[in-house]
């Protein structure tokens, strides 16, 4: 059966989901759109709760007639699937490597350090008070696929962080390559980064472990660029298995 009604329930739940809305019974879901981030989610292991495609596609799923699915679409272009998720949140966050972003607003930058996590092979990604939801259309559609394979957990407090802690300043702290604990090179860490403007807040600054900086010839980076550039000079020194 084809959809071909825009006041279809699913559709409207689809608008929903698609604006990430904050209601309840929407709650512990999200959206993921376009043939990648679906095929992303299937490679991960992580089934779709529903699947909807463009009629006539060829895709799997139930399908709706183009313009419809169009209309849910958050994506300029549209898309030809989409699918429904369960968000998953691991109890705590796990090491030996973790990227832990307190109210980094922008979904874009959250989604972006997703992506950058997976690839330097951190166990997880903690998300702090005041940060972007990793489960929303843009930080997913940013992530590209890694959403569905690095562990995410809620965090409130710098005591749920894997020690030692590392907090990202930009003009303070030892120069990030020459960081050691005792007498050997950083073999895990959780990296803290703060909000793109503001940075970290002073009193989880005091509370970190250790505090280091990027060294570069302008005052800072963005909160993803900064995230990236750590994770390399971390990763590069973690022992290989």
């Amino acid at each position: 059966m084809t959809i071909t009604s825009a006041h279809n329930s699913h559709l409207v739940q689809l608008r929903k989901l698609s604006q990430r809305r904050r209601a309840r019974e929407l709650a512990g879901r999200f959206v993921a759109e376009g043939e990648d981030l679906i095929a992303a989610a299937d490679a991960a292991g992580w089934p779709a709760a529903e699947r909807y495609c463009a009629a006539g596609s060829g895709l799997t799923g139930t399908e709706v007639e183009p313009e419809l699915l169009a209309a849910v679409s958050e994506l300029g272009s549209g898309t030809r699937a989409l699918a429904v998720y369960e968000t998953r949140w691991a109890a705590r966050p796990a090491g030996p490597l973790c990227v832990s972003l307190h109210a980094v607003a922008d979904p874009g930058n959250v989604g972006t350090i997703l992506r950058s996590a997976v690839a330097f092979g951190a166990a997880s990604v903690a998300i702090g008070p005041g940060t972007a939801d990793p489960y929303g259309p843009k930080a997913v559609r940013a992530s590209m696929g890694a959403v569905f394979e690095v562990p995410l957990a809620r965090v409130d407090q710098i005591t749920q962080l894997p020690a030692p802690t590392v907090a990202l300043v930009a003009d303070d702290g030892v120069p990030l390559y020459e960081l050691t604990l005792g007498a050997g090179p950083l073999p895990h860490a959780t990296l803290m980064v703060g909000a793109e403007r503001e940075g970290l807040p002073p009193a989880l600054v005091d509370a970190a472990d250790h505090v280091a900086r990027i060294p570069i010839v302008t005052h800072s980076l963005n909160a993803a660029m900064a995230a990236t550039v750590a994770l390399y000079e971390v990763a590069r020194r973690m022992p290989r298995t």
